[in-house]
């Protein structure tokens, strides 16, 4: 019997060694996938903590008595700069361009000459009435002296003065033509547009289609410079003459102008029920130029008060956020936001006074959105 079972147990496999064996590498690559998976987890929350990290911009709030838009805005329209004196100079008679002594971007005074035309031909015809003028004044001398001895009659003496007064005129008229070849500027300004080149035909009138060019190039005086919007026509009875508004250009939304109303344009658009109101810049500056888009504020009469009186600070009116009937900023501190119920003190379209919540000197975020959470890391930009 035990023979047997001797038997039987040499049939039997042994894997002790082999599951020993295998046991080592299968633990070894457990290891690695699990570290593995750490450091993938480690390295995406670091990356995912520096995302966090929102760029926002930010405002520092300043005194009330610097800013002088605490007037509310009545209405808002928006418009375009145009100028009141803008030309597009060009020559009185028909002419081939011989120079040009403009460029865009330039200034130009009053009276400068901005191209010349080919006078060749209007040279040789006042040379010409230079020399008949000559001719006649030899005549009417000689006349003159037989006129002293009786051997001429007074008729031809007087036709010899005539002939003289006559190409003294014609003499004129040809020195104006050559002046007129020289194209010169009407007022001061700058040139927005050159039109023509050396070689080209230019005429005062448009040639019907053909290459000829009718103008030299355009001026604008930028000293000239407005803002023309178009006001409803049922919220004209908000704006008068002589009304302070703020000027916003698109191009630079965060620079108040001061502005005053020109002149309410006496007649209404019936296609857009609009009226046409000019808006004069009380601050003359390079950046403003013709054509660009604004925004005009219409504020109320200036209220007679002194800028040591007015409490709190001013914030653009975009930094606050309204929940029900109360307001918040978000204010940066050590570079976390803290948001911050605040007390307005009075509105405008651009900036807001705050009586309460905020100091001199916090800073702000100007445009905050829904991403914007209590507590959060952000990089001013």
């Amino acid at each position: 019997m035990s023979d047997k079972k001797d038997l039987l147990n040499d049939l039997k496999i042994d894997r002790s060694d082999s599951n020993n064996s295998e046991k080592s590498p299968l633990s070894k690559i457990i290891t690695i996938v699990v570290v593995s998976i750490f450091i993938l987890v480690v390295t995406k929350f670091i990356f995912l903590s520096e995302d966090e990290i929102l760029e926002v911009s930010a405002y520092k709030a300043i005194p009330a008595g610097q800013s002088n838009n605490s007037s509310a805005s009545v209405l808002d329209a928006s418009g375009y700069v145009t100028a009141r004196m803008q030309a597009t100079v060009s020559s009185k008679i028909t002419g081939k361009v011989l120079e040009v002594f403009i460029e865009e971007g330039m200034f130009v005074e009053k009276g400068q000459i901005l191209a010349q035309l080919d006078d060749s031909s209007v040279q040789a015809e006042l040379n010409f009435a230079k020399t008949q003028l000559k001719e006649a004044q030899r005549v009417f001398n000689r006349t003159s002296e037989l006129r002293k001895d009786n051997l001429a009659s007074q008729a031809s003496l007087d036709a010899a003065e005539s002939q003289v007064d006559g190409l003294k005129a014609r003499l004129d008229i040809s020195k104006q033509i050559v002046a007129d070849m020289q194209i010169r500027a009407p007022f001061s300004g700058v040139v927005i547009n050159k039109a023509a080149q050396p070689g080209e035909m230019i005429s005062p009138v448009s040639a019907g289609g053909g290459f000829t060019r009718t103008g030299i190039g355009t001026i604008v005086d930028m000293s000239s410079l407005e803002v023309e919007v178009d006001v409803n026509e049922s919220y004209i009875n908000r704006v008068q003459p002589g009304q302070p508004a703020i000027t916003n250009l698109n191009a630079y939304p965060n620079w108040d102008i001061s502005s005053e109303v020109i002149a309410i344009i006496p007649t209404a658009d019936r296609n857009k029920a609009t009226v046409k109101v000019r808006i004069g810049l009380l601050e003359k500056d390079a950046r403003v130029l013709p054509d660009m888009g604004a925004k005009v504020s219409f504020l109320k009469d200036q209220v007679i008060e002194t800028p040591e009186k007015l409490e709190g600070v001013m914030i653009p009116s975009s930094s606050l956020v309204k929940e029900g009937n109360l307001s918040y900023v978000f204010v940066i501190q050590n570079g976390l936001i803290r948001k911050t119920k605040v007390t307005v003190g009075s509105l405008s379209s651009n900036f807001s006074r705050i009586t309460n919540g905020i100091e001199v000197g916090d800073n702000v975020v100007t445009d905050p959105n829904n991403e914007l959470q209590n507590g959060q890391e952000v990089l001013i930009k």
